[in-house]
């Protein structure tokens, strides 16, 4: 029972772990919090159900077709929204206010357009291979699930540290006006990294959509909490917290369904969350700095 759980855990907690990225990425290069991240999650699962229904894409090309799309509405979010408020210095609230007017409109437009109904993925679109080891039932969908997102969140991990993107984003991160007299193009990068983020949140989408197949336009919504979760307890902009926290977070909620109650998930999940946070307030590897302007 432990070891199926544990496999559950991991399935679901890696799963987090990339959706927060997305968030972490955009809060520690742009110093928002995206709000408006959940509902690119849900265009993400609708656009890969979109290409294999009507376009017949194998799974692996709508995932990659379906990050495209996410990605560019994540770029479009910044030029239309984020980057006019950047401009006009505007408070960090109201950033975060109009991400949440943009994540209503996307829901809403997404209800509109396929209905309230769950839609789920043509018979044969997803493997149904399964593996049993002892007592263990691994299904094909699941390891494939945990392989993407491990190898998704490595390739990140590694282009931050090893590439000169990657430290031209760091140095952003400490201040966006030094970085810009090094002659760092900050606004292409902030664009690069709105795309990337539009590009993982979708790639979450479209692998929780699998994984349950069962896709809604309200979908993004939940994850959106927990996204919040992921990155507040892992540090904020962490990335290898977020790794970290996802993780722990979808084992807190797998283990205490299986162990507790199917309905106190959510409440073992973030209480375990405020009393962590009661010891470190800057969550497991944050620091508590102010980012210089």
């Amino acid at each position: 029972m432990l070891p199926q759980q544990l496999l559950n855990a991991l399935t679901l907690g890696s799963v987090y772990a990339l959706f927060a990225l997305g968030f972490t990425l955009m809060f520690g290069v742009l110093g928002v919090i995206n709000l408006s991240h959940g509902a690119v999650f849900m265009v993400g699962s609708y656009a890969a159900l979109f290409f294999v229904n009507h376009f017949h894409l194998p799974l692996w090309l709508a995932l990659l077709s379906a990050m495209a799309i996410s990605g560019c509405l994540g770029l479009l979010i910044d030029v239309l929204i984020l980057k006019p408020l950047r401009a006009r210095n505007a408070p960090h609230l109201i950033p975060m206010i109009a991400t949440i007017g943009v994540a209503i409109t996307l829901s809403s437009a997404a209800q509109g357009i396929f209905g309230a109904e769950i839609m789920r993925f043509p018979e044969g679109t997803i493997p149904t291979g399964e593996f049993t080891f002892g007592d263990v039932h691994v299904r094909a969908i699941e390891i494939g699930i945990v392989a993407i997102s491990l190898a998704v969140m490595a390739i990140l991990f590694t282009a931050l540290r090893r590439t000169q993107v990657g430290r031209a984003l760091r140095a952003i991160a400490e201040s966006p006006k030094s970085a810009a007299l090094l002659g760092i193009n900050v606004e292409g990068l902030f664009r690069a990294t709105a795309f990337i983020a539009g590009a993982l949140g979708g790639a979450a989408g479209v692998l929780i959509g699998l994984d349950f197949n069962a896709i809604t336009p309200l979908m993004g919504q939940p994850i959106l909490h927990k996204g919040i979760a992921v990155i507040i307890l892992g540090g904020m902009g962490d990335i290898r917290g977020s790794l970290i926290a996802g993780l722990f977070l979808g084992f807190a909620e797998v283990m205490s369904k299986a162990y507790l109650s199917s309905q106190m998930g959510d409440a073992v999940a973030f209480g375990m969350l405020f009393l962590i946070l009661l010891v470190r307030p800057s969550g497991l590897f944050g620091r508590v700095l102010e980012r210089k302007a």
